[in-house]
Parts: C-alpha cells; sequence; structure tokens
C-alpha cells in the first residue's frame, strides 16, 4: 500500500463518523493528519469521483426532527420495468431509500423496496397511496413494514 493509499484510508476513518462540527472542518481534518487543508478536499473529491466514498453531506436525525413513523413499502412490480419504476420512486421527496431486492417466491412477492418517512403511521401511509397512485397497474401487490426499534443506525466502519 502506498503512502497515497494509506493517507486515503487515514481520511476515511477520521470521518467515517462526520465531519468535525467546526467552522472549517477540512482544515480541522488536515491539521489532524498532518496534511493541507487543500489535499483534504482534492482527496475528498477523487474519492467521491471513484466511488469509494457516496457522499460528503449533512445525515439529519429523522426522529429529531419529527419523522417518528417509518416504514419500509415493498411493492410487487414486474422484473423489466423495476428500473424505471425505482427511479421514479427514489426521485419522491419523502423516499429517503429504494432498493431492488430479490423476490423470495412463494410467501415474499415483493421486488422493490421504499423507505418512507412521516410524523405519524397516517401520513406514511398517505404517501404509501402516493407510490400506489404512481405505480398504477404495475402495482401488482404491495405492503408497509413499521420500524417499532432502532437496532443499529451507523455505517460501515473501518478500524484506524
Amino acid at each position: 500500500m502506498s503512502a497515497n493509499d494509506d493517507l486515503d484510508r487515514r481520511l476515511i476513518v477520521a470521518t467515517q463518523a462526520g465531519l468535525p462540527l467546526v467552522p472549517r472542518p477540512y482544515h480541522a481534518l488536515a491539521e489532524e493528519l498532518g496534511v493541507g487543508a487543500d489535499e483534504v478536499m482534492v482527496r475528498l473529491a477523487a474519492m467521491l469521483e471513484r466511488g469509494t466514498i457516496r457522499r460528503i453531506g449533512a445525515v439529519p436525525n429523522h426522529y429529531a426532527i419529527g419523522y417518528t413513523a417509518n416504514g419500509m413499502s415493498v411493492w410487487d412490480v414486474p422484473d423489466e420495468r423495476i428500473d424505471e419504476l425505482g427511479a421514479r420512486i427514489g426521485a419522491l421527496d419523502f423516499v429517503t431509500h429504494a432498493y431492488h431486492r430479490p423476490r423470495a417466491l412463494p410467501d415474499w412477492p415483493y421486488n422493490l423496496f421504499a423507505m418512507v418517512h412521516g410524523s405519524s403511521r397516517e401520513e406514511v401511509l398517505t404517501k404509501v397511496g402516493q407510490i400506489r397512485e404512481l405505480l398504477g397497474a404495475d402495482c401488482r401487490a404491495s405492503d408497509v413494514l413499521f420500524s417499532t426499534k432502532i437496532l443499529k443506525k451507523t455505517g460501515l466502519r473501518i478500524a484506524g
């Protein structure tokens, strides 16, 4: 592993729990890693470009801002249209995650999943109704699985 690879890894480890909550986070990281702030910004941009990291941004705690009802809507849609339909559902402002998952027939016919957040179950169900309307005749079956407890709320962590 080259020094450049080592610095990328150290940068990932330093940022995986979030950027420092200071006025100049890239400068704080640079000081921690012993490099210039420009180097931190160039490397993060390069890792985004390569797909090593997916995004740099704020991730709000939806519970803290009042979205306490969370429903994973599941849909049985034609496999040949899943990419198109998934992209349309994923573009909705109230859908935070959209996934293509394999069916587990005969008990689980669903192949498209979309997480919907709301301040109440009724709000989530209304939004799920909007998805159903968007899917139209392509919706062969659906259900909503409501969250009852948070078991884990972190992404992948790389050991330092």
